[in-house]
């Protein structure tokens, strides 16, 4: 049996739980998510090149 995760939907599923824990958190997990989104949206995710 081969089990696959990718990191998205595993960050998801925790950041869904802890919503339903403490309410008061969703603000700090959606800004957090925005912002990680729009670094991997400016700077590519995986597009570093040295040259």
């Amino acid at each position: 049996m081969n089990l696959h995760l990718s990191i998205g939907p595993l960050i998801a599923l925790i950041a869904g739980i802890l919503i339903l824990i403490v309410p008061r958190l969703l603000n700090f997990i959606v800004a957090i998510y925005l912002i990680i989104v729009g670094l991997l949206g400016l700077f590519g995710a995986g597009n570093f090149r040295l040259n």
